[in-house]
């Protein structure tokens, strides 16, 4: 059998699914939470010339004012022929290439800012009273102007880093200059902890030779009485190390268990630290009590991480029936129009065939723009009412009530996709009776009971919190005792599912967890304590 390399021709006929470019801005306007969508608006407001919002023209007439689905601007049969496609609205993904075979080449930037002008000197010969300058109203000039000087005065100012704290304290020793530098190199490279996690070998330069590692140990000296205490440490021992003072209750048994029975505190091995050294059960209870006083991450105060504003799109409120409903906060949306007399022109064929198809390629995105908000408006609003219908125990009862929920339900519930509702419900809050939650919030997955039923993990975390903080302090239980437990308030999960929860919970193991002052008072004899339940 040969084979043999050559060119031909062959038809094939293959079916694709291609999104029209309004469908595409459809999902993306859905997807956008509510100050993106407000900083979209604003951009379409600014680079299309036939959009407006409800309050900024005060003299312009809009009793002509079309809706959309009354006096479309796509060309109809008769102007099919002669009229090129329109192209899809600024910023669509995928509409140049949507409408690419079947439109001409649209104008350059050039030609698009000429036709801008043109637009309102043709406008000035059509309208005596037409102003190049739509007249904003002064009260929504304040407005804005208000709300921009809002913005800017609650910008939180960047605080002082680690690094910048450091180096101000540094530069106030008088050091030698080698030494100098090993600390700045030494300060550069602490993580967000304060902590120097890479060896300090690493940091001394090859010029400084067999003296660099003296030089280095003195910098990190340096480095390590600067403040917050405990910065330059190498680990988690010698971080608690540097911090301690005479002045610090119990400080000699404080630097003994640190310096020599750290492993047996981490592990609250408390007896055998007790028969090591000498100490009472009681004062060593105390000093690890102090101990847990100490800031294990010393750098951690430096990190200032933005609270990101959120806005919630969404109010849950109780009406006279006892149910709650959704309540879409869309009143700092401006409501948009297309201005009427860009159709005039059309109608009155006042403008030449290049400026007729700039003005319909506007016009098409701006009622694009505007459709889109008005279905994502009536989306959200279902997908939401659905959600708080099925999640009325969570108002009503308190968190540990949430049924078990998809995505797919509420699809099913509004007759959408399941994507829809995916990005229906990303980034957006809602405000409720009992807090402000992400709508991500309600969708849980759901464990089995010993009944057949469906479960929420959060129903299963509270009840194991309520265990634990009931059990006894002296004996208090495994992970295995904790499954046998949580069995007979109806919960069947596997041991690996309370572990997850228990660390997720920031609960220590029943090791950690005992209480040996209550042990040592069993064993002598004393009568044993109510057990705390807080």
């Amino acid at each position: 059998m040969q084979l043999s390399l050559g060119q031909h021709l062959q038809q094939r006929q293959v079916q694709q699914l291609k999104l029209a470019p309004k469908m595409i801005l459809s999902q993306e306007i859905l997807q956008l939470p509510l100050m993106r969508l407000e900083e979209r608006v604003k951009q379409e407001l600014e680079e299309n010339p036939v959009l407006a919002e409800e309050l900024d023209i005060q003299d312009e007439d809009t009793s002509e004012a079309v809706p959309p689905e009354v006096e479309s601007t796509e060309a109809t049969p008769s102007e099919e022929a002669t009229t090129p496609e329109v192209s899809a609205p600024s910023g669509t993904e995928g509409s140049e290439a949507a409408s690419a075979e079947n439109s001409s080449d649209p104008p350059t930037t050039e030609e698009y800012q000429e036709l801008q002008e043109s637009i309102f000197e043709q406008m000035a010969e059509f309208n005596d009273d037409f102003e190049e300058r739509p007249r904003v109203s002064q009260n929504r000039i304040e407005e804005v102007a208000q709300r921009d000087h809002d913005l800017m005065a609650n910008a939180p100012a960047r605080g002082q880093s680690l690094q910048e704290h450091l180096l101000e304290q540094l530069s106030y020793y008088d050091l030698d200059p080698q030494v100098r530098e090993l600390a700045q190199r030494i300060i550069s490279s602490l993580d967000h902890r304060g902590w120097l996690s890479i060896p300090l070998e690493d940091l001394i330069p090859v010029d400084l030779g067999p003296k660099g590692l003296e030089l280095a140990e003195q910098a990190l000296r340096v480095v390590q009485s600067l403040d917050p205490p405990g910065v330059g440490a190498r680990g988690l021992q010698e971080c608690l190390l540097l911090q301690l003072t005479p002045d610090l209750p119990h400080y000699e048994l404080l630097r003994t268990i640190i310096a020599e029975h750290f492993d047996d505190v981490l592990h609250n091995r408390l007896p055998q630290i007790a028969r090591k050294t000498g100490y009472s059960l009681e004062q060593i209870q105390q000093a690890v009590q102090q101990l847990k006083k100490l800031n294990f991450h010393p750098g951690a105060e430096f990190e200032h991480a933005p609270a990101l504003p959120v806005t919630p799109e969404l109010y849950v409120e109780e009406d006279a029936n006892g149910r709650y409903r959704v309540r879409l906060a869309d009143e700092r949306l401006p409501r948009l129009y297309i201005r009427p007399m860009y159709r005039q022109m059309l109608r009155n064929g006042t403008a030449d065939e290049q400026l007729k198809q700039y003005i319909r390629s506007k016009i098409n995105s701006a009622e694009w723009l505007i459709q889109a908000i008005e279905k994502r408006r009536d989306t959200l609003l279902k997908v939401a009412q659905a959600i708080v219908d099925h999640q009325q125990d969570f108002f009503k009862k308190g968190p540990e009530f949430i049924h078990p929920l998809k995505m797919q339900q509420i699809a099913d519930r509004v007759g959408v996709d399941v994507t829809t509702v995916s990005r229906a419900v990303s980034g957006k809050w809602i405000q409720t009776p009992v807090g402000l939650f992400p709508l991500k919030r309600f969708f849980v997955g759901g464990l089995s009971t010993q009944g057949g039923e469906e479960v929420a993990p959060d129903a299963v975390r509270i009840k194991l919190k309520e265990i634990i903080d009931q059990e006894d302090k002296a004996n208090p239980l495994s992970d295995d005792e904790l499954v046998r437990e949580l069995a007979k308030h109806g919960f069947k999960v596997a041991r690996r599912t309370v572990t997850k929860y228990r660390k997720a919970l920031n609960i220590p193991s029943s090791r950690q967890r005992r209480d040996w002052t209550l042990v040592r008072k069993r064993q002598s004899g004393s009568p044993p304590s109510a057990p705390d339940a807080s």
